[in-house]
């Protein structure tokens, strides 16, 4: 509509400078350029003077277009309007709230047969200050000012008209918001930084040619205005440029060249952000970071991402060691496909996985020659089939942890001693079916073992304690909880000179002197658990604290011990950093007060359930001893709420009465 008002219009005639004498003259129409939000001020040349200045609202966006907030003339000769004209004209201008409604007011005919009869412009009578913001650019961010080039007495430069930015040929459009910004160049040939987004206040203008360098956003006619305001709710911000969407930018009012420049500003984000993609990355660190996630999240997550994560996901290094324990999911014909896929497995945890069968475990065994390590607790429905397929097909196998499965016999540890001479650590607890014979074989065979436990084993007896001490002298982890075993049969581990954890659990007929021997004996042995030996007395702690020279860990719960017990462990030990004492009826508050003052090497002191201990001397032990751990029932309450409360935990004071 300004175009065609223009384009109708009257053509602008030359100004003319006379000093001693200003002649008015008469305007049919105030608009001129192409668009309905840029204004020519149409006043005498003569009345204006150096301070004449176009002020300019502009928001984030550098736009003029979306943020007028007054134009203002001041020094206009001849032109005046009163006070209560301008309030009114103020108040009817700060009503408005959308385009439509600032070009019906501008080309009101009421105001406009006023104002362009007196040969004057309806904003340019009227001072900006008296003139507020319509509350449709009352969000501008920035207001800024813009030189208009006037006539000047002495100058022969002669500016007839304020030209739309739009216009310009070399005025460079904003990026979007959410892209890296494109930087534009300054007049002195340097760049400018981020232009309105970067916060300054004021736009940079080449006094020669005219150009303001501030990024201009295009403003959608009023005929796409409902297309556009449909389509910018469903795109996203990337997609707009300055919060506008990308349906505006295309709108019939965008010139050329803006449209030329926002594909190539477009190009330039859309490639840096190509640039900055994490595909980008170097393989080997993508591998080291999907390294950190489970198989679960690498097969259900990460290799849904794309082509590229997929291939990711199936890199061999995946598959060396493969933990599948607690999935439900895993059955035979997983098995089956990794086997036939990835002969380069190492080691594999199905522990608690339900659907695994002797058929599946056979089927991996027979096409991962090279498994070295083999876990399944908990398992009860494998038997000697599974085992047996492993110690025939893998004869590199140095780890099997098979506890608590019930079907496993003899028959399965004597192919693991046949074929599994390399095998070092073999956990066998809760298989109530083996007995001596299969152990004596497994002794025989691998005589490389360094770590053997059995818990609850109740064919196991002295005889197979006796066979892995004689066959296994590299054995450093030792574990008979719960087995029929005795002091005939513990004394043979004496000859374990490089034993190192020995757990006597619940050893029905252990007596003090093999206890004290195997201390004397076993120079290494730095954890001794006798916990459930109601055979322990004072007598054999002291001998443990004076015997054991690299003993850092002695467990003594539910133990006939006394307080003399925890004085001794002060006074003659000075390695010992770890005593739990609880459930020892006859620990008194002497005894927990005596291992604290003597002991330099404590750290850790059991005292749980000892009902003779109390709290009061507890608390103060804390206090005078802030590097030793008190395990009391009130003790334990407070460090788990302490820890609660530093992971962000608060308790529900809702409930709470």
């Amino acid at each position: 509509m300004g175009h065609l008002l223009s384009k109708n219009g009257y053509r602008l005639k030359k100004r003319t400078h006379k000093l001693h004498h200003r002649k008015k003259k008469k305007r049919n129409c105030f608009l001129q350029g192409p668009c309905m939000l840029c204004f020519i001020v149409h006043s005498n040349s003569s009345s204006l003077d150096d301070d004449n200045h176009l002020e300019v609202g502009v928001n984030g966006s550098g736009c003029c277009h979306n943020s007028i907030t007054g134009i203002s003339v001041p020094g206009v000769g001849g032109v005046g309007i009163g006070a209560v004209a301008a309030s009114k004209l103020a108040e009817r201008y700060a009503t408005l709230t959308s385009p439509e409604d600032c070009s019906k007011f501008l080309l009101s005919p009421s105001e406009l047969s006023i104002w362009e009869g007196q040969g004057r412009n309806l904003l340019s009578a009227v001072p900006a200050k008296l003139i507020p913001p319509p509350a449709l650019f009352r969000t501008a961010g920035v207001s800024v000012t813009i030189p208009i080039p006037v006539p000047v007495p002495g100058c022969t430069s002669d500016y007839s008209e304020m030209v739309c930015k739009r216009k310009c040929s070399e005025v460079q459009r904003c990026t979007p918001c959410k892209q890296p910004r494109c930087a534009f160049t300054a007049p002195d040939g340097g760049l400018e930084n981020g232009g309105v987004g970067g916060g300054g206040g004021e736009t940079s203008s080449n006094p020669e040619t005219g150009h303001c360098h501030l990024p201009i956003c295009p403003l959608p006619s009023s005929s796409s205005a409902s297309s556009s305001s449909a389509s910018s709710s469903s795109s996203s911000p990337a997609d707009g440029c300055c919060g506008l969407g990308a349906d505006l930018l295309h709108s019939s009012d965008s010139s050329p060249c803006c449209l030329h420049h926002y594909e190539d500003c477009q190009t330039r984000s859309s490639d840096a952000a190509d640039h900055l993609s994490i595909n980008h990355l170097p393989s080997s660190i993508l591998l080291k970071v999907l390294s950190h996630l489970t198989v679960k999240e690498r097969c259900l997550c990460a290799s849904l991402v794309c082509k590229y994560w997929r291939d990711l996901c199936l890199d061999f290094q995946f598959w060396k060691q493969i933990d599948l324990s607690g999935l439900q999911q895993v059955n035979d014909d997983l098995l089956v496909k990794i086997a036939s896929r990835r002969q380069n497995v190492t080691e594999i945890n199905i522990s608690d996985c339900r659907g695994v069968h002797d058929h599946g475990v056979s089927s991996l065994a027979s096409h991962c020659p090279g498994l070295q390590k083999y876990t399944a607790y908990r398992c009860k429905q494998l038997g000697d089939m599974s085992l047996s397929a492993l110690a025939t097909h893998c004869p590199l196998l140095v780890k099997v942890h098979v506890g608590n499965q019930d079907k496993l016999t003899d028959d399965a540890l004597k192919k693991l001693g046949e074929h599994c001479s390399e095998l070092k650590d073999i956990h066998l607890g809760q298989c109530y079916s083996i007995t001596d014979e299969g152990m004596v074989a497994l002794a025989r065979g691998c005589s490389k073992l360094q770590r053997l436990y059995l818990q609850e084993n109740k064919l196991v007896t002295d005889r197979s304690v006796q066979a892995v001490a004689e066959h296994c002298p590299e054995l450093q982890f030792v574990g008979f909880m719960g087995c029929p075993v005795t002091s005939q049969g513990v004394i043979h581990l004496t000859a374990l000179r490089n034993l190192s954890v020995l757990d006597l659990r619940h050893i029905s007929e252990l007596n003090n002197e093999t206890v004290m021997e195997v201390v004397r004996k076993c120079r290494n042995l730095s954890s001794l658990n006798l916990c459930l030996n109601w055979s322990i007395n004072d007598r054999c702690v002291e001998i443990i604290a004076k015997e054991g020279r690299s003993l850092k860990e002695l467990y003594l719960v539910s133990c006939k011990i006394t307080d003399h017990a925890l004085i001794a462990i002060g006074q003659y030990s000075s390695t010992i950093e770890t005593v739990d004492a609880g459930w020892c009826k006859d620990i008194t508050d002497q005894g927990a007060t005596q291992i604290a003052q003597s002991s330099k090497s404590l750290r850790y002191l059991g005292l749980m359930r000892c009902d003779k201990v109390s709290e009061d001397t507890v608390e103060r032990l804390v206090v005078q001893y802030p590097h030793i751990v008190f395990s009391t029932v009130m003790q334990d309450c407070k460090r788990t709420l302490e820890r609660a409360y530093q992971m962000g935990w608060s308790p529900n004071t809702s409930n709470t009465s």
